[in-house]
């Protein structure tokens, strides 16, 4: 859960890096609680059944698509990639597949040109 509360904390942030468990952690928290507030709004009549998602879900969509999108920047900058990469998720398929790849490739090591390596300050 602490995770998931620093990347709101860094709401904005787009410089610097991200570990891979902050990323992954934050994902994690987001579907689940995504399920929830599905779960919340089919029980609370909230959602349509030609809609996929629900009220509450689309608010917290909303909520958190600024901290969805800077910590996968942060994620790309620690691979040593831009943020501009995050756009190649516009590709139908192919562009997931290689963000995924992108996201669990490990830190390079020691600083590089986004900052210093997030392992080294744990």
């Amino acid at each position: 859960m602490n995770w998931y509360l620093t990347v709101l904390k860094k709401y904005a942030v787009f410089s610097g890096r991200a570990r891979r468990s902050e990323y992954w952690f934050f994902v994690l928290f987001n579907t689940i609680i995504g399920f929830v507030l599905g779960f919340i709004d089919g029980i609370l009549g909230f959602s349509d059944p030609d809609m996929s998602i629900g009220v509450l879900g689309a608010i917290y969509s909303l909520a958190v698509l600024i901290p969805s999108i800077a910590v996968g920047v942060r994620r790309l900058h620690d691979t040593d990639r831009s943020g501009w990469w995050l756009l190649i998720a516009l590709i139908p398929l192919i562009g997931a597949i290689v963000l995924i790849v992108f996201f669990v490739m490990d830190s390079t090591p020691g600083d590089n040109r986004f900052g210093p390596n997030p392992k080294a300050m744990a």
